[in-house]
């Protein structure tokens, strides 16, 4: 993808210099990339993020929880974009911190992982868990995809699009929508249960 391919008119476009598509999916492209100052770095593009007010809703939550969250094993924003225009845009540029691959791709092409890794990955999962539930907040969209991965098996959780924070102690099922991008998933707190065990079930 060409850097005119992948930006709009934005006025911090010239910054970065795009290296390849690292992702695609229901939320829009993520492009790997360098920054004007050497640094790699991952640039999640949603376009026309206004035509839906379920789509906007759900990237302003994630920016706004990983904006207010800051966890070793969870992925960080680094910058989002200003667009040229802010009255005009249409398309939102969010730039995190560049990991290698997902866990999925990790566990479906590695057949020598020992139990020492299942380990350590597990570790850093229950700790990021227990980090996002002390702040009240559940993820509801835990699998393997959403949780990104670098070589020296570092884990970090991403995508908190449909997360949600509970400021009581039976949040109220009308705000706890069961919508899912991956129709054929559907993760187990989304199944009639907001308890934060339920989270830690999906880790094993």
């Amino acid at each position: 993808m060409s850097f005119k391919e992948f930006f709009t008119e934005y006025g911090e476009a010239n910054l970065y210099e795009i290296q390849e598509v690292a992702g695609k999916g229901s939320y829009g492209v993520v492009a790997a990339a360098v920054s004007h100052t050497g640094e790699k770095v991952a640039i999640k593009k949603v376009d026309n993020v206004f035509e839906h007010v379920s789509e906007a809703t759900r990237i302003l939550r994630e920016i706004k929880l990983l904006r207010l969250l800051r966890h070793p094993d969870m992925v960080e924003i680094k910058h989002i974009m200003l667009p040229s225009c802010r009255r005009e845009f249409k398309d939102i540029y969010v730039v995190f911190e560049l990991m290698e691959t997902d866990l999925h791709h990790v566990l479906k092409t590695n057949d020598d992982l020992t139990p020492g890794h299942h380990q350590f990955f597990l570790y850093q999962l229950l700790r990021a868990l227990k980090y996002i539930h002390s702040a009240n907040v559940f993820h509801r969209d835990l699998k393997p995809k959403n949780i990104l991965a670098n070589a020296d098996c570092k884990l970090k959780i991403c995508d908190f699009g449909i997360a949600r924070a509970s400021f009581g102690d039976a949040p109220s099922a009308v705000f706890w929508t069961d919508y899912v991008a991956t129709q054929w998933y559907r993760a187990p707190e989304l199944c009639g249960s907001f308890f934060s065990k339920v989270s830690i079930y999906i880790v094993q």
